[in-house]
């Protein structure tokens, strides 16, 4: 029934935009437009089998998961999430990655290219309540400065699980310039997995742990950052 409404609009407009072949473009579209038919009707079937227990059963898990996400939620806005903030000093600096699973930490100091990074950094504070984000300056941080090797600024130290697992050095990965949008820091944050992107998959990409280093406190500034 959905086929026969949804079919003869589509295979006219598309045969409009791309120039096709009538008939290979019907097939395709045929094609196309029957596993989305057979999937809204498997998921019909199967509500359909469903008693009231299973109903129940299956409301009551959906509450479970809601009420664990809002606890999530309320955690991380305790922690400092949702906003973007500026670390005082190094020793704040670790707790902050020890009490947050994903932290994104600017090392910056007071010019330009920072400022820009700045106002990008705000506006994923918002959007990824799922993650940390915070700057240090970097000049006023040198031990940091050192054991996580940061030599180029701004320069993102993107944190998982108190390691910093991967870096944004600059604006070469984002075009070379600093008019580079939200949405491209955002995809470059994702690829690294340290915030939660409803995007492509491709974007999650792995990464190697030979990138990983670890930022947990240590009394000997000269101590090995591989583990």
């Amino acid at each position: 029934m959905v086929l026969d409404l949804i079919f003869p609009r589509i295979l006219s407009n598309w045969k409009e935009f791309l120039g096709m072949d009538e008939q290979i473009l019907e097939q395709q579209l045929l094609t196309v437009a029957k596993v989305v038919e057979d999937k809204i009707d498997d998921e019909i079937a199967a509500l359909d089998k469903m008693d009231m227990d299973d109903l129940e059963a299956l409301r009551e898990r959906r509450l479970q998961q809601m009420k664990k996400m809002a606890e999530k939620r309320s955690r991380w806005i305790s922690l400092g999430h949702g906003e973007y903030s500026e670390i005082p000093n190094e020793k704040e600096f670790f707790s902050v990655v020890k009490a947050s699973e994903r932290v994104v930490c600017h090392f910056y100091r007071d010019n330009w290219p920072c400022k820009v990074v700045d106002k990008h950094l705000s506006i994923l504070a918002k959007q990824h309540i799922e993650t940390r984000f915070v700057k240090i300056h970097a000049e006023k941080s040198p031990y940091l400065a050192e054991k996580l090797r940061i030599t180029v600024l701004p320069t993102l130290a993107l944190i998982k699980n108190a390691k910093v697992d991967d870096y944004v050095v600059g604006f070469d990965e984002l075009g070379g310039k600093d008019s580079f949008s939200t949405e491209e820091l955002e995809e470059r944050l994702a690829k690294a997995q340290v915030i939660i992107f409803e995007g492509e998959s491709s974007l999650h990409s792995s990464r190697s742990k030979g990138q990983t280093r670890s930022v947990r406190q240590s009394s000997n500034p000269d101590s090995s950052d591989s583990e």
